[in-house]
């Protein structure tokens, strides 16, 4: 399996025409979808990591990712639903605890909020979710019904973005902090926390779903549940874009005070 081979692939599938045939060439055509269709790619990453935004642009990305972010231990509580194999239950189980945290433990949500926080945001404002663009809560929404809806394994396989991820973090780490004066370390420390939790969370899920997917039918679920969660985290690119970047706001939605 090459990329060559890939030219099929549309916004919805691998194209019916391509037959995986082994867990390797799985993982390539995983890999390769990343590589081609993660949102690192989206210009919103380029133009917030470059230092363009102003800002009111950068409080907006934050707040409409904060939905996103508290909704992610819905998200996993309802594929710790879908499973009856207990030890995949207590795998998958920490996830949540990373995010809403335990007792006398940070989890990443207060980490976002300390972001939020930290641009200028009203922490009761960003937790009511009152001001996020509609695109971000459909698509999040969809996300969820997807995993609620879609098989154990295709639910798995969309959390395989985190494979992608550390790299994008560092790069925003990075750029945020060099760029922009608003930003310090004390607020990023959400995505510092991430460069290690996603890989042992992603390394887990590609090896499920290289075991689990057993037909050409399942690998290619694998790789279809993947394009759909990058097509979830690009379109909300796509609507900050529109919104904040080419200045289309839509009715009650956050409105960045004048600088």
């Amino acid at each position: 399996m090459n990329a060559a081979s890939l030219t099929g692939m549309t916004a919805l599938s691998i194209g019916k025409d391509i037959r995986l045939t082994s867990a390797d060439e799985l993982e390539a055509t995983l890999r390769h979808i990343g590589a081609t269709r993660y949102h690192s790619l989206h210009p919103f990453h380029k133009l917030l990591h470059g230092g363009k935004l102003n800002k009111g642009q950068v409080q907006a990305w934050a707040l409409n990712r904060y939905y996103y972010q508290s909704t992610i231990p819905i998200k996993d509580a309802v594929v710790i639903s879908r499973f009856r194999d207990r030890a995949t239950r207590l795998e998958w189980r920490h996830r949540i605890e990373d995010h809403d945290g335990d007792v006398g433990s940070e989890g990443g949500i207060e980490r976002w909020l300390k972001l939020t926080e930290g641009l200028g945001l009203d922490t009761a404002y960003v937790e009511s979710t009152e001001g996020i663009l509609p695109a971000t809560r459909f698509a999040v929404e969809a996300y969820v019904h997807y995993c609620r809806e879609k098989s154990p394994l295709e639910a798995i396989a969309s959390s395989l973005t985190e494979l992608f991820a550390p790299n994008l973090h560092e790069e925003r780490i990075a750029g945020m902090l060099e760029h922009y004066d608003f930003v310090n370390p004390d607020i990023m420390s959400y995505f510092k926390r991430r460069l290690t939790q996603a890989p042992r969370d992603a390394n887990f899920a590609l090896d499920y779903v290289k075991t689990h997917a057993r037909t050409p039918e399942e690998r290619a679920s694998v790789c279809n549940a993947l394009i759909f969660k990058t097509n979830v985290l690009w379109v909300q690119l796509d609507a900050l874009q529109h919104a904040y970047v080419e200045g289309h706001i839509p009715p009650g939605a956050f409105v960045p005070k004048a600088s």
